[in-house]
């Protein structure tokens, strides 16, 4: 963690992790459904709302104070993304501004063009395709899911696509099994054939810096609870693509990109929160330098940590009798996330027991219903590693799902 603040200065932003349960230290594991929030992020917040508080384009100081905000929150995200702020829209969550991105491209297609899904996506960039199939008569088709490796079939992806193939819909980072994709090669081949390509970045973000040129995205969407920050989604989009689409809205509202893709008054405060989010991140490399640089060196540094204690939990899993891991191996490309199942006991029970020893995790099946189904089970149990997360908070859990597992 050199140039880094350690683990321990980091947990000391964070009041939640200060909760006790059962009489012991909660351990947050849900990170993949949502970070705990530093004091400077609720501070932000707050901040605005208590001085700032207004709508847009208005002639009084409070509304030119927002637009200011907001102006510099799109910077903020754009530098964060790699994209410019005209490109960068803002919504409730990516899950509902993917519906709406899918719905406004889904108007100028015809019935019979193609978009491919994946198997190992979130629901989230599944879901809003579905729907368009229904309305407009699009045809669907599904990349498939290597079951051994927990990865796409990558190699199938190119004789799938052909001449009516408007879009490829893929995950960068699947939040059940923890893999990072290859999109940029699957962007390659999807360009190649003249599609589009529209990426959900929300496991991705919080644990790889993005790049949506290097990606190869002709959309990107993530969502601030991930890495931090408050309940706000965020779409970057290609700046020709953003003017262009065929997106409903109120009559008097601008046509320009990014506004026109934003329907009503936005999450201010949200939105506020989100761009202190990123610059929170950024502050655990210092002062110094741009917020790129410093944004790349927090990146890889928790990266670094979080390598070696998912291997550690990893391993310590697969020391547990009947405890089942799905997903990638350490030491390839993926998250420090990890999903089992534990032989003889039902998720929703492995967790509930995990909750009465202050291990905060997650069950079911996370949205990626597909992965399950493919994998043949009802559901997972669920375990992210977070920037607060500590050694000792993973051997408890390990720990812990051991006593499960041994009925103690």
């Amino acid at each position: 963690m050199s140039g880094v603040l350690s683990v321990d200065a980091i947990r000391h932003a964070f009041p939640a992790v200060g909760r006790l349960h059962a009489g012991v230290p909660v351990a947050y594991f849900d990170g993949p459904g949502g970070t705990q929030v530093p004091v400077d992020v609720v501070a932000a917040m707050s901040e605005y709302l208590l001085h700032h508080n207004a709508n847009t384009h208005w002639v009084y100081p409070t509304s030119e104070e927002t637009d200011a905000l907001l102006l510099d929150a799109r910077r903020v995200f754009a530098t964060f993304l790699g994209g410019n702020p005209e490109e960068i829209v803002f919504g409730n969550n990516m899950t509902t501004i993917t519906f709406h991105v899918a719905r406004a491209l889904g108007r100028t297609w015809q019935a019979g063009d193609e978009v491919i899904v994946t198997e190992l996506d979130h629901h989230a960039n599944v879901a809003p395709w579905q729907a368009i199939a229904r309305d407009f008569g699009i045809v669907l088709r599904w990349l498939p899911m290597n079951l051994e490796s927990g990865r796409l079939d990558l190699d199938a992806l190119e004789p799938m696509i052909g001449p009516t193939t408007r879009l490829l819909a893929i995950g960068a980072a699947s939040n059940a099994l923890g893999t990072i994709s290859d999109v940029p090669r699957a962007a390659h081949l999807a360009h190649a054939g003249g599609a589009l390509v529209y990426v959900d970045g929300v496991h991705y973000a919080p644990h790889v810096l993005p790049d949506v040129t290097a990606l190869g995205a002709d959309f990107f969407a993530c969502s601030a609870y991930k890495f931090y920050g408050p309940h706000v989604g965020i779409l970057w989009g290609r700046r020709e693509l953003l003017e262009r689409l065929d997106v409903p809205k109120l009559q008097p509202a601008t046509d320009h990109a990014p506004d026109r893709v934003e329907t009503g008054t936005q999450n201010h405060e949200g939105i506020v929160g989100a761009a202190a989010a990123v610059r929170w991140i950024a502050s655990l490399a210092g002062a110094d330098g741009g917020l790129r640089a410093r944004l790349s060196l927090s990146f890889a540094a928790r990266h670094d940590r979080e390598v070696a204690l998912f291997r550690r939990l990893w391993d310590g899993l697969g020391e547990v009798d009947g405890v089942q891991r799905f997903g990638p191996s350490p030491g390839t490309a993926r998250t420090g996330t990890v999903s089992f199942t534990l032989a003889g006991h039902a998720p929703d029970v492995v967790a509930r027991s995990l909750v009465s020893r202050g291990c905060f995790v997650s069950s079911g099946d996370f949205y990626a219903t597909t992965v399950a189904q493919r994998l043949g089970v009802s559901g997972f149990v669920r375990i992210g590693l977070a920037c607060y997360t500590t050694a000792d908070e993973v051997d408890r859990v390990i720990d812990a799902v051991g006593r499960v597992s041994h009925g103690a």
